[in-house]
Parts: structure tokens; C-alpha cells; sequence
């Protein structure tokens, strides 16, 4: 017993490491591709991946016809959506800024689920998440309070964590009622079919570079793999088995595994107020954790 209830909080934890690295990863991709061509193809690998392992693991099921309706609603939030804020935000930002701001998904996210799922908001919870926020606001600003990433870049950024508040939503109704895998395959596939146009008619012109293979593929395959496939895997049983709020709150773990990633593969320079900002995100993460008296 004691097992399962821990293990929801270590494929979310797990989840949060390899999405830190994601940041990174697309960088180095947005090198020699451009957002659209990088996700749609990013997408089709993980499609390719995840249907070899759901063979393999004898996981198949069969999506129920009134709940087309709702993978298509949540693929539209994310993958496309998303991706779409995240990837053009990070061409204009750097990558521990990106993920920063994205940590602010589980301020929002408890408001989310409160009004649509009537998931209970608990005290400690506001005032870590609170912390946490402050925390990333400390991260964005330099020794001379000036803030250190440009305007449009933020609000790509901001778009999308209002697209993954939307997300996580309706995850929590797919989550309940099919298994991770099943859920990441058919939202992944109904991505491609988002992208596939929006490419065709934003950067053809830029799809010859695909054709450059070189650097970009290493990186390439660990989003498509790990960051497309196997950390939404962890995630959608998280938010199956922990509910929206308390998954989220795993979020504000992301800017600190992308801080180190960025800082030993592309050498992005950790500054006191990033660092500070840090241990404010942990700080906040353990207060929205805690249980006071009379709270379940």
C-alpha cells in the first residue's frame, strides 16, 4: 500500500527531470530546425514509439466514441497549443527563464480544478504555491531588478501555461477512465494532424533543413522519446492517481532540473538570483505539501 501511494510522486518527480532537460534539448534542436517542424516530428516518433510499446506490453484498448470529442479538445490544448507557446517562447528566452514561468502552472492550476473538478484547495497549498511564484518572479530579474528576457517571448510562454491549466483538466477526465499510454498515443496522434497543416503552411519553406541531419538528431529523439512519450506516460498516471492540484505542484521542480541541465550542455550562466530563486521553488514546494491540522 504503502508502495503505490508513493509511487504516483516518483513518476511525477521523474516526469519533472526529463521535461527540465526538454527545455534544453529543444534549443539545441531550434539550432538547425523551426518550432512547427521540430514538435510535428518530434510527435510522429513518439506515435511510433508508444504504439511499439503498447504492442509489446499487450496494452491496447479501444477509445470509447463519446470521448473523441475530448481527446481532440485536450490534444488541441496539448500538444498544439502548448507546444506552439513554449517553443516560440524559448527561440526569444532562454531555457531556465522558460522554465521558470512555466512553473507557474500550479498557481493557476488548483483554480482550475476547483471550479471544474471540485478538487479541494487547502490552505498550505495556496501559501506554497505563493512562495514558489515568488520564487520564479526572483529568477527573472537580474542584480539591477531589470528584467532579463524580452516582452513577446514572456507572453508565448504565459500563453502556454494557460493552455496546460486548460490541459490538465481535461487529462484528469481521460486519466480516470484509460491507461496512460493509450491517452499520450491518441493525443500525440491527433497532434501530428494539428501540425501537419500548420507546418505546410507556416514553414515549408524551412523543411528542406530536415534534410541537414546532423546535431539536431540526438536531441531530437530524447524529446520524441522521453520528453513526448515516457515523461507524459509518468504524468498522466500521476494526475490519474494524485488528481490535478497535487501534481502540478511538481512543476515548480522544473526550472531547477533545466538550470542544470542548461549550465553543463549549452553553459547558460546561473546567476545569485536564479540560484536564490531555486531555493524558493523548493521551499514553496515542500510548504504546499504540508498538512495542518483538520485538512485530509
Amino acid at each position: 500500500m504503502t508502495n503505490k501511494r508513493f509511487l504516483p510522486h516518483v513518476t511525477a518527480l521523474i516526469a519533472m527531470i526529463i521535461w527540465g532537460g526538454s527545455y534544453v534539448w529543444s534549443t539545441q534542436v531550434f539550432q538547425t530546425l523551426q518550432p512547427g517542424t521540430t514538435i510535428l516530428l518530434r510527435l510522429l516518433i513518439s506515435c511510433i514509439f508508444l504504439f511499439v510499446i503498447r504492442i509489446l506490453l499487450k496494452r491496447t484498448e479501444k477509445v470509447a466514441r463519446k470521448d473523441i470529442g475530448l481527446f481532440f479538445l485536450a490534444a488541441f490544448f496539448e500538444p498544439f497549443l502548448y507546444f506552439i507557446g513554449e517553443s516560440y517562447g524559448l527561440l526569444r528566452v532562454s531555457p531556465t527563464i522558460c522554465s521558470a514561468i512555466v512553473a507557474t502552472i500550479p498557481l493557476f492550476a488548483p483554480i482550475g480544478a476547483f471550479l471544474v473538478l471540485k478538487e479541494r484547495i487547502s490552505a498550505m497549498n495556496i501559501v506554497g504555491l505563493i512562495v514558489s511564484f515568488l520564487g520564479v518572479l526572483l529568477m527573472l530579474f537580474n542584480k539591477n531588478l531589470e528584467l532579463t528576457a524580452s516582452i513577446p517571448g514572456l507572453l508565448f510562454i504565459f500563453m502556454a501555461v494557460i493552455v496546460a491549466v486548460c490541459y490538465s483538466v481535461t487529462l484528469k477526465k481521460l486519466a480516470d477512465k484509460y491507461n496512460p499510454i493509450t491517452v499520450v498515443l491518441v493525443e500525440n496522434s491527433i497532434g501530428v494532424i494539428y501540425f501537419l497543416p500548420f507546418v505546410l503552411l507556416v514553414e515549408f519553406d524551412q523543411l528542406p533543413s530536415v534534410m541537414q541531419v546532423g546535431d539536431y538528431i540526438v536531441p531530437l529523439l530524447l524529446l520524441a522519446i522521453l520528453a513526448s512519450s515516457i515523461s507524459y506516460v509518468l504524468y498522466t498516471y500521476s494526475v490519474g492517481k494524485l488528481g490535478v492540484a497535487r501534481s502540478n505542484v511538481y512543476t515548480n521542480l522544473i526550472p531547477i532540473f533545466t538550470a542544470c541541465f542548461s549550465y553543463f550542455l549549452i553553459h547558460e550562466e546561473i546567476t545569485l538570483f536564479k540560484m536564490v530563486g531555486i531555493v524558493i521553488v523548493i521551499f514553496g514546494l515542500v510548504l504546499s505539501q504540508i498538512k495542518v491540522k483538520g485538512e485530509r
